[in-house]
């Protein structure tokens, strides 16, 4: 009987969760199958993988064979990997202290690299919570401005203080004026007594001779 390790969908729509199962070839997908092995969740980040490992490798060394989706996963987990040193030991290219050897170092590896994409991912949320908080900030900072703005009492003008200084100006030059032509008075006032007064002293003079 052919075999093959595939997903078997589960959860809500939009929300899906998976078991990795072992089934039958001919069967549907979500129908009946032989064994599970765990489960896959896309919906966290990373996504939760759940696996029993000895059982995948047992499965894989029988020949069942992975979909595309469950290859991807149990060469994730260090399956495949597992079966390749296990198909050396079996042929003697490799000691088992050599594959679990080899294997070990494999896995720290693969552990460093999972733990620094998790402490990565800590770090962007964390970055985008701080940028998010600040936009807020901002926003709020905006919306009071604004609301001081509209509730600031009106500052009205008052032009005829504006206009007081011109109108002082005026009444300092009227005098200036009264000034000036003043000495032209005077002056003309003093050639009309003085033309007044010539007459008098000519008829005085003309009656001289008579005497």
């Amino acid at each position: 009987m052919a075999t093959k390790i595939r997903l078997q969908r589960h959860g809500k729509k939009g929300k899906p969760f998976y078991y990795i199962v072992v089934a039958d070839s001919r069967s549907p997908r979500d129908g009946k199958f032989i064994e599970r092995l765990g489960s896959y969740n896309p919906n966290t980040n990373p996504a939760t993988i759940e696996l029993n490992f000895d059982k995948a490798v047992a499965w894989v060394g029988t020949g069942a064979t992975p979909t595309d989706t469950t290859k991807a996963i149990l060469s994730y987990k260090g399956v495949l990997y597992k079966n390749h040193l296990n198909g050396g030991v079996r042929k003697g290219a490799l000691t088992e202290e050599q594959a679990n050897e080899k294997f070990n170092v494999w896995l720290e590896g693969k552990n460093k690299e999972i733990s620094a994409k998790k402490e990565g991912l800590v770090s962007s949320k964390a970055e985008v919570k701080k940028s998010a908080l600040a936009a807020e900030t901002k926003k709020k900072e905006a919306q009071a401005a604004a609301i001081a703005a509209k509730n600031a009492p009106v500052v009205e003008e008052a032009p005829a203080v504006e206009e007081a200084p011109v109108a002082e100006t005026t009444e300092a030059e009227t005098p200036t004026e009264v000034v000036e032509e003043a000495p032209v008075a005077e002056v003309k006032e003093e050639a009309e007594v003085a033309a007044e007064e010539t007459p008098a002293a000519e008829v005085k003079e003309e009656k001289t001779p008579e005497a």
